[in-house]
């Protein structure tokens, strides 16, 4: 009897196993996974990553037109500075063309936390996808740039980061968040932050 069950248990195995969303939820979450335990180990998650990836391709900009830039509610930028600023791994200037908004910087040591991070990504990378020689990888890279590019995903930017319903509600008139929805182990204790 335990024989038949084992079989009935993999026909859905295998069924699951040919659907493309399935595996690309199954690689994606174990990925988002492994390289969130690799960052863990520096008390950072790879939300920060992906910030500070972003600061150092648009250094100066203001919060908003980051928040425009990359598609995402200006709380989650706001609170993912306010962490990145805490940290001492990034930097607000006020504009000196609009003395009510801040622009953005990476910090010296925000860059040598980037470099290990972009190293570690790539390691991470490597390891994820040791089965498929270059030539591939390359080729995966691009048929998954094509599909996400096909379902209007903003290139470089992970969903998480994404507006949620209802965030406008918790956004002030002058811009500040009383809270980042959604964003685990941000400092939340810090409120009125700057645009």
């Amino acid at each position: 009897m335990p024989r038949d069950r084992t079989r009935a248990q993999a026909a859905p195995a295998r069924n699951l196993s040919r659907r493309a969303g399935f595996l690309l939820v199954q690689l994606g979450t174990h990925a988002h996974r492994r390289f969130a335990e690799r960052l863990a180990r520096l008390d950072l998650h790879p939300r920060h990553f992906g910030m500070l990836s972003h600061l150092a391709a648009s250094e100066g900009q203001s919060q908003q037109a980051l928040s425009i830039a990359l598609g995402i509610h200006r709380s989650a930028v706001v609170a993912l500075v306010d962490d990145l600023e805490h940290r001492g791994l990034a930097k607000r200037r006020r504009d000196p063309l609009d003395r009510r908004a801040y622009t953005l910087y990476l910090t010296p040591p925000g860059r040598d936390v980037l470099a290990d991070l972009e190293r570690m990504a790539e390691e991470h990378e490597a390891e994820l996808l040791t089965a498929l020689d270059a030539s591939e990888r390359s080729q995966l890279i691009s048929l998954l740039q094509r599909v996400a590019e096909s379902q209007g995903l903003a290139a470089g930017v992970h969903p998480n980061l994404e507006p949620r319903a209802g965030d406008d509600d918790s956004v002030h008139e002058d811009g500040r968040t009383p809270d980042a929805p959604g964003l685990s182990g941000v400092d939340r204790r810090r409120r009125g932050s700057p645009r």
